[in-house]
């Protein structure tokens, strides 16, 4: 055992490429002190901070001492967000190497209520056998704080003809205008000549949801002349409806995720079949009816991998959302077979349907895999829209998968989850890192960056209250299983909203007389402690009529 130790010490392995930062935040008076584990490979940190909408990090804040784990940071104010980077300098015998932790904290982040407006596309040909639970996604949408704009297209569309829509709903409302959640078999854009993960027989155009996003870039078709792949969907030449852009032409204005459940015939089920099961999932867990561990797991068939260490995306955003000591290194089936895991990652050599020491789509099929949001990283798969996919394969699972990006050509960057912001905020963060969060990893900012999954997702869900009623001029609800809890109470002229607070503050009783009529929300609020800070925390809202 000690010659292992000893040989560990002269290896660089993924988790090494990491510091494992959390926080713990104080009120009075106001100090954040962030911690990370003692590492025997560490020469020395530095700490650095700025504002969330910064676009550079600035001087050092602070340099620490190696043989310390600790910063606390005096110069903050309750009710601000500050992000961090801690740097590592590390030696292993005689090979010296970096590692990075971020971290989104604050002390009583104030509660959002409006989170803007989300673009829904909808695959027209699911829209009629669907109608309920997409009205009840509408609902919990809303329930959200989310302004929900829907639009039915059908299969046939072109991906520019979706765009216009999108574009059109941005136009009309830049500030307001968010997100796109793409649900069903919307048209794929294709775009670049390029091979992410390596093999010269995938070079060609890769999905490319990235398009969606992108308000103001162009995206030609005349230049990239590339037809020597093995798919005829990766084959990209001029006017041929694919784009030439490799790497994105601008930045991102908007979140996009989907969810594409098309051609899965691995799962045993229709097309329909599978969308109706995510979205019972989805609604599971925004009201916390899906139990899930706040823990991780990561699966790791690549270690350091000449120093890409695909799996330091798990170890380094991992530590912010559960806290360094939930993180556990394992089988990825047995163990989410055994029980839940709030976020996993795993990665080894792929094929389209297969990664080698994690698993295969027929796995993710036949056993239960208890994992929410999972990072997932191997060859051929990052290329989604193919036949029975892996990457896609945790959304048709039936157990808990919400969420699957393929992350480590270019790696993820995840940690403002911590603090309540949703997955399409860490997926935007993501695709539009030219070099703000190291490592990048291999082609950042290119157009195959891509998140399977509900845009809006958040973290951290609150049980909501449960049968809201009139009774006279009073509205009276049953209270929120979960402790600590007070209540919000929010009116609308409509169902469709906005709804406004009509409680300035939250409340203890579970009553309230409204002085409006209309439509009425009340959703459940608590401070949310977690490994990054405090924050206020809203469950779905419940709705009268």
């Amino acid at each position: 055992m000690i010659v292992l130790a000893l040989l560990a010490l002269l290896q660089v392995e993924a988790r090494d490429r990491c510091v494992l930062v959390t926080a713990e935040a104080r009120k009075t008076p106001p100090q954040i002190e962030l911690k990370w584990p003692a590492d025997p490979k560490a020469t020395g940190y530095s700490v650095f901070r700025k504002s969330p909408s910064a676009a550079s990090w600035g001087d050092e804040r602070a340099a620490v001492d190696a043989k310390d784990n600790r910063y606390v940071d005096s110069e903050v104010e309750v009710g601000t967000a500050y992000e961090y980077k801690v740097v590592k300098a590390g030696k292993a015998g005689d090979k010296e190497f970096k590692g990075t932790g971020y971290l989104l904290a604050a002390i009583e982040r104030p509660l959002v209520d409006r989170r803007g407006k989300v673009v829904l596309i909808v695959d027209a040909s699911q829209a009629a056998a669907l109608a309920e639970p997409l009205r009840r996604l509408e609902r919990d949408l809303r329930g959200d704080g989310w302004g929900v704009l829907r639009h039915d297209v059908a299969p046939t569309s072109t991906p520019p003809e979706v765009k216009a829509k999108i574009k059109a709903a941005y136009e009309a409302d830049r500030a307001g205008v968010k997100s796109v959640f793409l649900f069903g078999h919307v048209p794929v854009p294709y775009s670049g000549d390029f091979n992410p993960d390596g093999h010269p027989d995938h070079r060609g155009a890769w999905p490319a949801d990235a398009y969606y996003g992108d308000m103001d870039g162009e995206w030609t078709d005349q230049t990239v002349d590339s037809s020597k792949a093995s798919r005829a969907e990766n084959k990209n030449v001029p006017g041929d409806g694919k784009f030439d852009s490799t790497f994105i032409p601008s930045d991102l204005e908007l979140e996009v995720g989907r969810v594409d459940l098309s051609r899965m015939p691995a799962f045993g089920k229709s097309e329909t079949e599978l969308l109706q099961r995510y979205l019972d999932k989805d609604h599971a867990f925004r009201h916390r009816a899906l139990e899930v561990e706040r823990r991780a797991l990561i699966c790791d068939k690549f270690g350091d991998f000449r120093g890409e260490a695909f799996c330091s995306s798990g170890w380094r955003n991992w530590s912010p959302l559960v806290g360094d000591g939930k993180i556990q290194a394992a089988d990825w089936f047995t163990t989410l077979g055994a029980g839940s895991y709030l976020v996993a990652q795993g990665s080894g050599a792929g094929g389209f349907q297969s990664c080698a020491g994690v698993g295969t789509t027929a796995d993710f099929a036949a056993k239960p895999t208890r994992a929410v949001f999972t990072m997932l990283f191997g060859s051929y798969f990052g290329d989604w829209d193919s036949r029975d996919n892996l990457l896609r394969a945790p959304l048709a699972a039936e157990s808990h998968g919400l969420v699957s990006v393929w992350a480590g050509r270019p790696h993820w960057y995840l940690h403002p989850m911590g603090l309540g912001e949703t997955i399409g905020h860490a997926a935007r963060l993501t695709q539009n890192n030219r070099g703000l969060y190291v490592p990048t990893g291999g082609f950042p900012h290119a157009v195959h960056v891509a998140l399977m999954g509900d845009p809006t997702l958040r973290l951290h869900a609150v049980a909501p209250p449960s049968a809201l009623a009139r009774q006279d001029d009073r509205l009276t609800w049953k209270p929120s299983p979960d402790a600590d809890v007070t209540y919000l109470v929010y009116g609308a002229a409509d169902e469709a909203g906005p709804f406004t607070r009509l409680t300035e503050s939250p409340i203890q009783e579970t009553s309230f007389v409204p002085k409006v009529t209309g439509f009425f929300m009340v959703r459940a609020v608590r401070l949310e402690t977690t490994p990054s800070g405090t924050y206020l925390n809203a469950s779905q809202g419940i709705f009268l009529p």
